[in-house]
């Protein structure tokens, strides 16, 4: 086999993620892109260390060697990542990136309880301050 077949599936693979990565707001689909990003550079170090071991004798498979550690390093990398997403979900009610984005910023998040008047109140904690403020 040609070491085009490999390379141009990679390329494709990669390009692929990288739209992945640009184009979607859902934190669990950027992952999943990257993912993708690293099996299309594990694909091409494979190609690679087969194409080059065909015309070394002595073969150290380095390229299989290093797609093995990308492997370890991208389930390490998948399971932060997940853990990352699962906690900021829990805390904000959503996954999607663009409003994520002004939490970083420090602006505070548009929700039910937020003070939309602009009157600097601030909106009601507890159960009795909320039955109080709705009285």
């Amino acid at each position: 086999m040609h070491l085009a077949y490999p390379a141009v599936l990679s390329a494709l693979l990669f390009c692929t993620g990288l739209y992945g990565v640009l184009a979607r707001r859902n934190a669990i689909l950027v992952l999943m892109s990257v993912e993708l990003m690293l099996n299309a550079v594990n694909l091409n170090l494979v190609a690679f260390d087969v194409w080059l071991s065909r015309a070394a004798e002595e073969t150290l498979h380095s390229g299989q060697a290093l797609a093995l550690f990308t492997i370890a390093i991208a389930a390490a990398e998948i399971g932060i990542g997940l853990a990352i997403v699962l906690a900021v979900y829990r805390n904000r009610g959503t996954s999607d990136i663009d409003k994520l984005r002004d939490t970083a910023e420090g602006h505070e998040p548009d929700g039910p309880g937020s003070d939309v008047s602009g009157s600097g109140a601030s909106a009601p904690r507890t159960a009795t301050e909320k039955a109080e403020a709705t009285a």
